[in-house]
C-alpha cells in the first residue's frame, strides 16, 4: 500500500512538472528525465504525501528557476564572450562571485521557509541536503557511463 502511495505521489509530480515545459532545446528530453528523476528522488526521500507534493513542487519550481537564473548569471553567460585565455575577472567586466553566492544564500533561506509552511522546518532544512546528494548521485552516475 505504501509502494502505491509513493508510485502515486511521484506520478503526480512529474505531472505537476510537464505542466511547464514549454518548447526547449535538442537536449530536453534529457533534461526532462533527470528532472523527472530528481522529482521522484525528493519525493522519496522527504516521504511528501500526495497533499504535501501538490503544494511542494510549484513552489520548488520557482525555487529552481531562481537558482538556475543566479547560477547563470554567475557563469557569466552573456552575448558576449571572452576570448579563451582571457582572465574574465579582469578589466571593466568584473563579476562579484561572493556577491552571487550571498545572493543564492538569500534565495535558500527565503525557501526553506516557504518549504517549512508546507512540510516542516525539518524536512525543509533536509530537502537542500536531499538536493546535493542527488547532483552527487548524477555526478557518479555520469562517470560509470563515460567509462
Amino acid at each position: 500500500m505504501l509502494r502505491y502511495k509513493h508510485i502515486i505521489v511521484t506520478l503526480c509530480a512529474v505531472f505537476l512538472c510537464l505542466l511547464h515545459v514549454n518548447a526547449q532545446p535538442r537536449d530536453s528530453k534529457r533534461f526532462t528525465a533527470i528532472e523527472n528523476e530528481k522529482i521522484a528522488y525528493i519525493t522519496k526521500e522527504l516521504n511528501l504525501t500526495q497533499a504535501e507534493a501538490q503544494r511542494f513542487f510549484p513552489v520548488y519550481n520557482q525555487y529552481s528557476k531562481k537558482v538556475w537564473a543566479l547560477k547563470s548569471e554567475k557563469k557569466g553567460k552573456s552575448t558576449t564572450s571572452v576570448p579563451k585565455g582571457v582572465n574574465s575577472f579582469s578589466g571593466s567586466r568584473r563579476r562579484d562571485v561572493l556577491s552571487y553566492d550571498a545572493r543564492e544564500l538569500e534565495v535558500k533561506k527565503e525557501y526553506r521557509q516557504k518549504f517549512s509552511k508546507i512540510v516542516g522546518s525539518a524536512r525543509a532544512s533536509q530537502f537542500f541536503q536531499i538536493e546535493q546528494n542527488f547532483r552527487e548521485l548524477l555526478y557518479k552516475e555520469l562517470q560509470r557511463r563515460n567509462r
